[in-house]
């Protein structure tokens, strides 16, 4: 369940107050009157199964209450109430599969945004990377994949792709080509400076890596692990299992490749930065055609839910809104 908190002028409360009483996934409906200051109005709060939730907000907008009043959505961890628990009975679909489009597209906004912190975790994590290149550790390469945060921006390519929004994905590209630059220049910096105070006792990377050889040897498994990684990460966003991202990390070779790339320009190894740099491109792309089209489907398939709801309501309605 998602709490529903609406902030709405005094002449539209009682069709805000109608909305959410006529829709079967909400419960709980609460007016209070004359109470909002900042924008002023009256404050309608309910319960609202997750399934329903487009469609209320869907309606919510429509009376305007995006520009002229407020409109928030917070997800419950508990709930102890019957007319809860028939909400979400009454909603299509189940709670777990439901995508609150509003919601992903906020997320993946945030994620758009160039961040001193991410730039932060890149630049840990491809130097972990880095450092498991030299030594050939898979337990190293585990934490760098876990550590990266590049999935967000992969995620709100994807998304922008579904909603033909260039600028999301201009700005996505941006965060992402920046951040994997940046960490990429540092850990170079870092590899140079390792080898000249001999920290590094290589002088090119070990010919034989049975744990980490991977990582510069991309091969058609390599775009079928990020195709999977890429749909595995959308959903998990959606549904909001946001521990099943762990796995999405582990999953693809992202930053031990941006890693590998730094080390093998700090020890002149053409072949393992070329081989790298494929490997980096190749887990990108996967992701985001794979988040694209998950995320094609969950529309489409709601699409679906929501129109044979609606025509239960009315036989003759055939078109719907669109989220």
């Amino acid at each position: 369940m998602l709490h529903l908190r609406v902030i709405t002028p005094k002449d539209r409360t009682d069709e805000v107050c109608r909305l959410l009483s006529e829709n079967p996934g909400t419960t709980n409906v609460v007016a209070l009157l004359g109470v909002a200051r900042q924008p002023p109005g009256d404050v309608v709060t309910c319960d609202v199964a997750r399934e329903a939730a487009n469609e209320v907000v869907d309606g919510l907008r429509g009376l305007g209450l995006h520009t002229d009043g407020s409109i928030a959505l917070q997800r419950i961890d508990v709930s102890i109430s019957q007319v809860a628990e028939a909400a979400a009975e009454n909603a299509p679909g189940h709670g777990d599969d439901a995508v609150v489009w509003e919601e992903l597209d906020q997320r993946t906004e945030d994620e758009t945004r160039f961040t001193w912190s991410f730039v932060a975790f890149l630049v840990l994590a491809t130097q972990l990377a880095a450092i498991a290149a030299i030594t050939d550790s898979s337990v190293l390469i585990v934490g760098a994949m876990v550590l990266g945060p590049e999935f967000g921006a992969v995620a709100a390519i994807s998304y922008g792709l579904l909603r033909r929004d260039g600028r999301r994905i201009g700005r996505a590209l941006s965060v992402l080509v920046t951040g994997f630059a940046i960490a990429i220049a540092v850990t170079l910096v870092c590899a140079v400076l390792a080898r000249w105070t001999g920290v590094i006792e290589v002088s090119r990377l070990p010919a034989d890596r049975p744990q980490t050889g991977f990582v510069y040897r991309p091969d058609r498994w390599s775009f079928i692990v990020a195709m999977l990684a890429g749909a595995a990460g959308v959903l998990s966003m959606t549904a909001g299992k946001s521990s099943a991202l762990v796995g999405v990390f582990i999953s693809v070779t992202t930053v031990p490749a941006a890693g590998n790339i730094a080390v093998a320009l700090a020890l002149s190894h053409d072949g393992e930065i070329r081989g790298s740099a494929i490997q980096l491109g190749v887990n990108l792309v996967g992701m985001v055609i794979a988040g694209a089209i998950t995320l094609l489907v969950q529309r489409a398939g709601w699409a679906v839910v929501a129109r044979r709801r609606l025509s239960k309501r009315d036989p003759d309605l055939t078109d719907i809104p669109r989220s």
